[in-house]
C-alpha cells in the first residue's frame, strides 16, 4: 500500500477574499476525511487558479474524498471551472531524500 498525492485545480470568477470566505468552513471537515494526512491549499490570484495538494494514506481513501459530499459541494459553486483532479503515487525513496512530508 503506497501513499497517494492528489492534485485538485479550478479557476474562480470571484475575488481571493470571497473565495476564501466560502472556503473556510470546510477546513475543519476536510481536516477529518478519513486517510488523509495533509492538505496544502494553493492559490495564484492573479490567474484566478486554486489548488490543493493533498496526501492520502491510500488509492482508496483518496477515491472516497473525490466521490464524497465536500466535493460534491465544491463542483456545484456558481464561481469555479475547470475543475481537474489527478492522482499520483509517492516515491517513497526519493521524497524521503528532499524531505517530503510523508
Amino acid at each position: 500500500m503506497s501513499t497517494v498525492v492528489l492534485q485538485i485545480n479550478f479557476k474562480f470568477s470571484i475575488s481571493p477574499a470571497e473565495l476564501a470566505e466560502d472556503f473556510a468552513p470546510l477546513a475543519e471537515p476536510i481536516a477529518a476525511v478519513a486517510g488523509l494526512r495533509w492538505k496544502i491549499w494553493s492559490l495564484n490570484a492573479s490567474e484566478g487558479e486554486f489548488a490543493g495538494i493533498y496526501l492520502f494514506d491510500d488509492d482508496e481513501s483518496a477515491q472516497a474524498y473525490l466521490e464524497g459530499p465536500i466535493i460534491a459541494e465544491v463542483k456545484k459553486h456558481p464561481a469555479l471551472s475547470d475543475i481537474s483532479a489527478k492522482q499520483f503515487d509517492v516515491i517513497d525513496e526519493f521524497s524521503t531524500i528532499t524531505r517530503g512530508p510523508i
